[in-house]
């Protein structure tokens, strides 16, 4: 019975990607697709790690780039010990043709990008909860692109999105209570 309902809802996950995955879309959606799903791949969060922790003295921005630090330092073990025991293909893989881009691995759940631009997200929501919309809204748009350009089905950015979320929530009530 199990079985059964992971198979149906595998099946309504494709079924979602499909209707957002769609070749004829106009360029400049495919576009900002690639440009969100670039700003997840690390580079930013190297910047704002170092920007926080080297250039500022006060102890909330310290704190702010160590909860960064201990938020991927929990959720990327977790993210690869997931993707290889799972090691669900990717759609790009079996489904449909044409990404556009080629994955940095080969399989889609969870989705690191959405598990990073969610412990991120999430920590500067907490730190500066005045700018929540604007962190949300990037990582939400990171995670989406992320099923637009091929990638990824809908369940493994949402999947990765809780995960980072979880991992960001924890890495900052460990580096307060320190």
């Amino acid at each position: 019975m199990a079985n059964n309902i992971l198979t149906k809802l595998a099946k309504v996950d494709e079924q979602l990607f499909l209707s957002v995955f769609n070749d004829a879309s106009p360029i400049w959606i495919r576009r900002s697709a690639l440009g969100l799903s670039k700003s997840g791949d690390g580079g930013l969060y190297v910047v704002l790690f170092l920007g926080f922790w080297w250039f500022t003295e006060q102890l909330h921005f310290q704190q702010l780039a160590m909860s960064i630090l201990v938020g991927f330092a929990i959720e990327r073990p977790i993210y690869f010990l997931a993707k290889k025991r799972i090691a669900r293909v990717r759609p790009c893989d079996c489904l449909v043709q044409g990404a556009y881009l080629v994955p940095s691995d080969q399989f889609s759940l969870p989705s690191g990008h959405s598990a990073g631009a969610f412990v991120v997200a999430t920590i500067l929501t907490m730190y500066f909860p005045e700018f929540a919309v604007l962190w949300l809204m990037w990582a939400s748009g990171v995670a989406a692109s992320r099923v637009i350009i091929g990638v990824h089905y809908p369940a493994d950015v949402v999947i990765g999105a809780v995960m980072g979320s979880s991992c960001a929530v924890l890495a900052v009530m460990v580096v307060e209570s320190i």
